[in-house]
């Protein structure tokens, strides 16, 4: 039987809406106003040049002016500068690269630089190239080397039943070849692709060519230059299918790749302006309008916006002079409208008319939720994300249409100051294009990212109908037109849709019907004090009438002629809707800051939120609708009245979909923590549900004191969740049932609130006190209370070693040659074991949007310059693990006023250690079994209103973590509940509050100086005895140990001359000859002198007397601790002279006598030339090789005596001993262990010669590209 399908046709039209703004029906009226004219540019996570609908406008133009990374996370140094031999060039990366001859270079140099893929990628493009490259390039060959190996060794356990001495080491060559091979799969690590970078000047402008074949080919290669001159990309392979284009800047100096960051940016664009010529229903909202792509994403911070990226890209937004920016990214803040970000933002709306319009952001359903800049800066036009029917269908797969709605995430307004937050919305959801490097087409997303673009796009047609028009419209003009036109929606709250939804037809006709009059131009600046409206939340403010002063001012575009503003003269009408506001009905309005009073009486009004507005008309022109209007928002709050049980109850509540259930609730003085429960009544529908609870603090951002679940509620189910709370203030508590949940439900839900109050809070405690007290009261109710401190880090402060402040490039000079300026600090600090670190600067952090300075970012470093991690603004995201070592900290600064960072020199940084093992402090209920460590608290009832001592005494020395000084301090929290809800809001840290993590009690331990130990514990009496020696001797043995000291330092064997004569037997002297000898330039020259002094070396000491000694288990004698001293040195004489012996007969062995470099190389340990050296035999006579080859085994088995082969100072004969004999496998084994004792290129280069020779090609490829990642030859640029 057939498939049964509906005839109804797919709704093309739901996938990226247009319909519902009118979007749709004005490019039916209007064709040619499709956006042509119009310059939008994307700040965003980057745009795919490659991905569908990227390419052109309406008009054939390119649909990208420029692609523009402004973070500095694709710059590579190109400062390093080479000339041609014989048309081939050595790489950074250390391959040979082929300079094409067809490439003209008048000069004939060539700037040359190297970038690790890995570092560009996308985190997700990453992870699937990661999972290949180890498919296909690691496991086959991984797996054939490992069959080899056991195939062999097979073999040799068939044909030697009773293995030799000599054929065992045999087989310990294939057991190390095995044990590597496992132990390299074990320690797997992709280094990434590594790109060559060459830049030349062709005489006209610079080219560029990464190194895309990886094997130095660069014919294979494209030549590109800046995207701009001739918008050219190319591909990063065929697997990757990630599209680049290239940046030149600081003449040559500086090489930029630019990638997209995220799927994000190319998502946005394709909303605002993609264009399809043969699907014109994928359409983005302004098909004709051109792009400049900007990313503002670091990919080193995951995409994360910076300072640094914001501000260079609005310089290239005045610079283009853009109309338009489109800006879906934000973050909570601190205090809105403020910090160097928002200057510039607003710097380029007001003096160069560009339309900045952004995200509110996804952080609702509480009010006060809105993101900067989206939702807290005057110049923007922040954007909410509206959910409709069609999109339900055609991009959800919704069974049912629902009413249309605004998302449950949508941020709401008003924001803090007053000012409403949202000023229109837009559909939040679309399938739209997405980069390659996704292999797919398109991808649904959603959030007022995706309403922003759509909004953008929405305004963009109607620009590019008043230019076409010959209308010049400014930003104000644009906004009034927007909002007075916009479609409110029934059942949507003001704080939700703003305005309400943007209707492109409408807008377009109201800026054209009202072009040309007087105030078509104006912008109004409405401020309340410091505030932008008027907002009474806190309690004390609505207990009484109060007055407002409300300033106006009109506000001329830049460059508006005198005259005009010396003839503006408005007639305004005020009017209020709300009969609880009283304010003047008339204003004359001149070029100047007039000031009205408003009257709000909040008496008498229900409880929850309240809105209206003031506005004001002109009354030549009623018709155009508010020139402004002043936001009132007025909170009533509930208080609890069951003073029992403290809390409130709401039963039989019915929740449609979407539904929103806001409480405003005064918490009860004492209360510090809520517990909030939900029963379903619904027998048939589980059902989804936000919880979300904010409190508004001053210069806090609503991220500090959020709660935000997402859960699900079952059939006839309930559910429990705790969250802080602030005793006597407003909280808001949110109850959301989710857009996309079908069916009504009932449900019963109680709020309870719990109060212990800790005092102090934050509670420091210093080890000198011993004894530190804290104080717990239960305010409200009997609680149980058990306290438990917990240190989880430590933390450690760091100065700077270094700061240099200079002057930025041409990329950092903002409009009337303002130049920017950065300060470089530079911080070390050592790690004493590997562990989690989270590095950051106090005094900036959480600081991104609203910060006074421009940007910062720190770089960690190992020490080979290694980049391991950067960070910014949010220091949680940034946690990094690192190996026991020393690591260097790189913090930059940016501002435009030198003097400012010149504050900066000597900024404090810290180091937050996190603690393998979390520490405890023992709590006690009175100072005496704490003084005496008697008995520890248990857990018991407090009453209402009784307060309760504790005394916590000092951590033991042996616990404080290895690596801590004095100024350094533990961290952690204090938990005071019992009760598990209790704990459980004391730990409340939402995922929503990752950039904002903090305990309910902090605590803060400060360390002091370690106990002084006994120097020399009993060695005193040894110098009362050397009292007795003759003065002269002493003299004598002080000159000769002094000469002694410097034979190394000189060449000639003079000294050892001398002395011998007259020390023949003082072993001291022997060993230094033999180490004079041992590092001598010439050594190559002298390997039979080394090995005769070596023997000499061994002959003075007794063997027999020191094994003797060693086998002793303990030794009664009164002088045995000066015997043990000695004994130990001879032994490890004993063992140094072996090894140099063994290593002078390997070196024998493998370097003729006219060979000579190779050799001393070697004996530093940096064997880079191993591949030489293993090949070459000596050329002497057969007997003499047979006595060298016979020495060194003897001298294999003696060291085996004595030692393992293992140890540290064994290494260097153990690998060279390997090499004599070819055993590659063996030598790889100790070269490895070199490598992990000393990490160096030469160490590294040396394991990667005898991984060739063993044939493991496929760990060579890797290990060779991690030699320009691990050992770079600078430090990466900011």
């Amino acid at each position: 039987m057939a498939a049964h399908f509906t005839e109804e046709p797919f709704p093309f039209h739901g996938l990226l809406p247009k319909k519902e703004t009118g979007a749709a029906s004005y490019l039916t009226r209007f064709p040619d106003y499709d956006g042509r004219g119009v310059l939008i540019a994307i700040l965003d996570t980057g745009v795919d040049p490659g991905a569908p609908g990227m390419q052109v406008t309406t008009e054939g133009k390119p649909k990208i002016v420029d692609i523009i990374d402004t973070t500095g996370s694709g710059d590579v140094n190109m400062t390093t500068v080479v000339e041609l031999k014989d048309g081939l060039v050595t790489g950074l990366s250390g391959r040979t690269l082929h300079i094409p001859p067809a490439w003209v270079n008048p000069t004939g140099k060539y700037r040359i630089g190297v970038k690790n893929g890995y570092e560009f990628f996308p985190k997700a493009l990453k992870e699937r190239i990661q999972k290949e490259r180890k498919e296909k390039m690691w496991d086959p060959q991984h797996r054939a080397a490992l069959a080899e190996v056991c195939r062999k060794t097979e073999e040799f356990d068939l044909s030697h039943p009773t293995p030799s001495q000599v054929e065992k080491l045999q087989k310990e060559e294939l057991q190390c070849q095995s044990e590597l091979l496992a132990s390299l799969e074990k320690k797997y690590s992709d280094p990434g692709p590594v790109y060559d970078c060459v830049l030349w000047h062709d005489g006209v402008t610079w080219k560029a060519v990464v190194d895309t074949s990886e094997c130095g080919e660069l014919s294979q290669c494209t030549v590109l230059s800046s995207y701009k001159e001739s918008q050219e990309y190319a591909t990063l392979g065929n697997a990757e299918m990630l599209n680049y284009s290239v940046n030149i800047y600081d003449d040559g100096n500086a090489l930029c790749i630019v990638t997209s960051g995220g799927a994000h940016g190319t998502h946005v664009a394709s909303i605002a302006a993609g264009y399809f010529p043969e699907e014109p229903e994928r359409n983005g909202v302004a098909p004709g309008a051109q792009i400049l792509a900007l990313k503002i994403g670091d990919t080193r911070l995951s995409t994360m916006e910076t300072g640094t990226g914001l501000i260079r890209a609005m310089i290239e937004v005045i610079n283009y002079k853009c109309d338009l920016v489109n800006y879906s990214y934000g973050e909570a803040t601190h205090w809105p409208n403020s910090g160097r970000i928002c200057e510039v933002i607003t710097e380029a709306v007001q003096k160069h008319n560009v339309i900045f319009v952004s995200s509110a952001g996804n952080n609702g359903p509480c009010l006060s939720t809105v993101g900067c800049p989206g939702g807290t800066t005057s110049s923007v036009i922040g954007v909410g994300a509206y959910v409709t029917p069609d999109m339900m269908v055609a991009e959800y797969s919704l069974r049912e249409k629902l009413p249309p709605n605004q998302y449950t995430w949508s941020s709401r307004g008003p924001s803090t100051d007053g000012a409403l937050g949202v000023s229109i919305s837009a559909p939040g959801g679309a399938i739209a294009s997405v980069p390659n490097w996704t292999l797919r087409g398109t991808q649904l997303m959603n959030g007022t990212s995706m309403s922003s673009p759509n909004a953008c796009g929405g305004i963009a047609l109607v620009l590019s109908g008043l230019k076409q028009s010959g209308i010049q419209p400014s930003v104000p003009a644009v906004r009034r037109a927007l909002e007075n036109t916009a479609q409110k929606v029934e059942d949507i709250e003001v704080f939700a849709q703003g305005h309400g939804i943007i209707q492109v037809d409408k807008a377009l006709d109201y800026l054209t019907q009202h072009a040309s009059l007087p105030t078509s131009h104006l912008g109004f600046s409405v401020t309340v004090g410091t505030q932008r409206g008027i907002y009474l939340r806190d309690p004390t403010l609505v207990l009484a009438p109060s007055d407002h002063g409300v300033g106006i001012e009109p506000i001329f575009p830049e460059n508006t002629g005198n005259p005009e503003r010396i003839s503006l003269q408005l007639h305004l009408a005020l009017t209020c809707a709300a009969p609880w506001v009283q304010c003047p009905s008339h204003l004359e309005l001149m070029n100047q800051c007039r000031h009205i009073n408003v009257r709000i009486d909040p008496v008498g009004l229900r409880e929850g939120v309240h809105y209206t507005e003031v506005c004001g008309y002109d009354t030549a022109a009623p018709s155009c609708g508010p020139l402004f209007r002043v936001p009132i928002t007025v909170i009533i709050p509930a208080k609890v009245t069951d003073v029992r049980n403290q809390e409130v109850s709401f039963t039989d509540v019915l929740f449609r979909p979407g539904q929103i259930r806001r409480h405003f609730i005064a918490v009860p003085q004492g209360a510090s923590w809520a517990e909030v429960m939900l029963t379903s009544h619904s027998g048939d529908v589980s059902s989804k549900f936000v919880l979300h609870a904010v409190h508004l603090v001053k210069q806090k951002a609503y991220r500090a004191n959020e709660f935000y679940k997402f859960s699900t509620l079952l059939e006839r189910g309930s559910l429990t969740e705790a969250f802080p709370v602030l005793s006597g203030r407003v909280v808001e508590f949110c109850i959301a049932r989710w857009w996309a949940s079908l069916g009504d439900v009932t449900v019963d839900y109680t709020i309870s609130f719990h109060g212990l109050h800790t005092s102090p809070s934050p509670l420091h405690i210093h080890a000198s006190e011993g004894v530190t007290s804290f104080d717990v009261a239960s305010p409200l109710r009997y609680e149980e209370v058990l306290p438990t401190i917990t240190l989880k880090s430590w933390v450690q402060p760091l100065r700077p070693l270094s700061s240099k402040i200079k002057a930025l490039g041409v990329r950092d000079v903002l409009p009337n040659n303002r130049q920017l300026y950065e300060i470089i600090l530079t911080y070390s600090f050592h790690q004493p074991k590997s562990g989690e670190v989270t590095p950051s600067c106090p005094m900036l952090c959480e600081l991104l949007y609203e910060s006074e300075f421009d940007s910062q970012l720190w770089m960690l470093f190992d020490q080979n310059k290694r980049l391991l991690g950067s960070g910014d603004a949010y220091p949680h995201q940034y946690t990094l693990k690192l190996e026991k070592g020393d690591y260097t900290i790189r913090l930059q600064v940016r501002h435009e006023q030198s003097s400012e960072l010149e504050r900066l020199k000597d900024l404090p940084f810290v180091v937050s250690h996190r603690l393998s093992n979390t520490l405890s402090l023992d709590v006690y209920e009175t100072h005496r079994a704490a003084l005496m460590a008697k008995k520890k608290t248990n857990s018991f009832t407090l009453c209402p209103s009784a307060t309760q001592p504790f005394y916590v005494t000092a951590l033991p020395d042996d616990k404080i973590p290895k690596g801590t000084s004095p100024g350094c301090y533990l961290s952690g929290s204090l938990v005071v509940p019992k009760s598990e809800y209790g704990k459980k809001a004391g730990q409340a840290s939402a995922k929503r509050q990752g950039k904002f993590k903090k305990d309910v009690v902090p605590v803060i331990y400060h360390l002091i100086p370690v106990p002084n130990k006994a120097k020399n514990g009993g060695k005193e009496k040894d110098k009362d005895g050397d009292k007795e020696k003759d003065i002269k001797d002493e003299f004598a043995e002080a000159m000769r140990d002094l000469k002694i000291q410097w034979m190394t330092k000189l060449d000639s064997s003079s000294i050892y001359d001398e002395l011998i004569e007259n020390y023949s037997d003082y072993l001291p002297l022997h060993v230094q000859r033999l180490h004079q000898l041992d590092l001598e330039k010439e050594r190559s020259k002298r390997l039979k002198e080394v090995v005769s002094a070596a023997d000499i070396v061994i002959s003075h000491i007794d063997q027999t007397a020191l094994s003797v000694y060693f086998t002793m288990k303990t030794d009664p004698r009164p002088e045995a601790a000066s015997i043990k001293t000695d004994m130990e040195k001879q032994k490890s004489s004993l063992l140094d002279a072996l090894c140099r012996k063994g290593c002078a007969l390997a070196d024998q062995l493998m370097v003729p006598p006219t060979v000579q470099d190779e050799a001393g190389a070697l004996a530093t340990g940096q064997a880079a030339a191993t591949q030489e050296v293993v090949e070459q035999v000596a050329s002497s006579s057969d007997d003499t090789l047979q006595n060298v080859t016979k020495a060194l085994m003897d001298t294999f088995w003696e060291v085996q005596k004595w030692a393992e082969l293992t140890e540290s100072k064994m290494l260097m004969f153990s690998y060279k001993h390997a090499l004599a004999n070819k055993m590659y496998g063996r030598a790889l084994k100790y070269a490895s262990k070199m490598l992990e004792e000393k990490p160096s290129k030469e160490n590294l280069k040396n394991c990667i010669q005898l991984t060739r020779h063993l044939g493991w090609t496929h760990c060579v490829n890797f290990s060779e590209n991690w030699l320009p990642v691990m050992y770079p030859a600078d430090y990466t640029l900011f």
